[in-house]
């Protein structure tokens, strides 16, 4: 599955950009990928924010990378810098509000600086950021020396939110809890790049919030904890991670079903031999299955694998690369299985809603 072109969906950004509040349409991703931005300022913005966004993710996932080397203040900065250096300046500016809500000040974000002010995000007062390299510290040690095994998934889930709440950033802190998250369950084994739990926040996400804001909560009474924080709230909060990780394996479990798979495919090109007319074929499918379930391979061997004569399999192979379930390096390089967002209907239904409504829209 390593060679699966699933970045070129963006669909963990544009989950994470609607977590914020930020919300990014697939189509305005895709335009993105492509170095095609929006006349409108905001719009680009936040076109160039889910491209950063997918740029850290596979910078991430590309690492390899030992848990505990993971829970250092250093990592935590690296990865915020890695997110917000690849914006412009302009792109880094926040609005410093007072408690009425209103506009007082502007501040520009600099990529992995420790923040140097004090800050309150909603009805959360930040710790004073005098305290910040010792507070960082201690979340290092409390969860680089946890046992290797199902106590690193619960460390994961705490460390979220904990990080969360130190807020060492002036913006970004859910952004990078949450790439920091994904690359702790990466470095554990257990996403193999084939799931995220970021689908799952944003599918839950005002649930993803309040649980968040509940575990910031003061300890309630002696039965709860010892430290100044609700560990009843830590706990229900781990619980709703672990929920929301379990809810992704098992939705793509089903997703990548290889037998489910391979209907889907013949469903695919069926369609666009007799209505889409693009030009596929359903010869396609025993190729195209075989490079679901191993990667890559040499394009003539696929071209062979359609049983075609020769001329027509490399127009059809052509085709499948002009659609984008085929993509290459090179013009004659070997070739992989693609994901184009006009196919998620038919290979991952329900993987992204809005973007199989941004394809549909479109051939309206």
């Amino acid at each position: 599955m390593g060679g699966h072109e699933w970045s070129s969906l963006g669909w963990p950004s544009g989950y994470s950009n609607k977590i914020e509040g930020e919300h990014t349409r697939p189509t305005e991703i895709n335009q993105a990928l492509a170095q095609d931005f929006s006349a409108n300022p905001d719009k680009a913005r936040l076109q160039r924010l889910a491209v950063a966004h997918i740029g850290t993710e596979s910078w991430l996932l590309g690492r390899d990378v030992r848990t505990e080397q993971l829970y250092t203040s250093a990592a935590v900065e690296e990865i915020h810098a890695h997110l917000f250096a690849q914006l412009t300046p302009e792109d880094r500016v926040v609005v410093m509000c007072d408690d009425a809500g209103l506009d007082v000040e502007r501040a520009q974000v600099e990529p992995g600086q420790i923040r140097r002010r004090d800050v309150a995000v909603h009805r959360h007062l930040a710790p004073s950021f005098v305290t910040l390299p010792r507070m960082m510290d201690r979340w290092a040690q409390s969860y680089a020396t946890v046992r290797r095994g199902e106590k690193q998934l619960l460390a994961a889930a705490a460390a979220h939110h904990r990080l969360v709440w130190i807020h060492p950033f002036m913006d970004g802190n859910g952004r990078t809890a949450r790439l920091h998250s994904l690359a702790v369950l990466h470095s554990l084994g257990v996403t193999q790049g084939l799931w995220s739990p970021l689908r799952g926040f944003a599918c839950r996400s005002a649930q993803y919030i309040e649980h968040l804001a509940n575990a910031d909560m003061p300890r309630m009474g002696d039965l709860d904890g010892r430290g100044q924080r609700s560990e009843r709230m830590l706990v229900t909060w781990i619980d709703f991670f672990l929920d929301v990780c379990l809810d992704q394996v098992a939705f793509m479990s089903g997703m990548l079903d290889m037998g489910r798979m391979r209907e889907r495919i013949r469903a695919l090109l069926a369609y666009e031999q007799h209505v889409g007319r693009t030009g596929l074929r359903e010869e396609a499918q025993m190729p195209l299955h075989y490079l679901f379930t191993t990667g890559d391979m040499a394009r003539g061997e696929f071209a062979r694998m359609t049983g075609l004569g020769e001329r027509t399999a490399a127009t059809l192979v052509a085709k499948l690369i002009d659609y984008g379930l085929l993509v290459s390096d090179t013009p004659k390089g070997r070739v992989r299985f693609g994901v184009p967002m006009r196919a998620l209907r038919f290979l991952f239904p329900a993987l992204w809603p809005e973007a199989e409504a941004d394809v549909q829209q479109a051939n309206c």
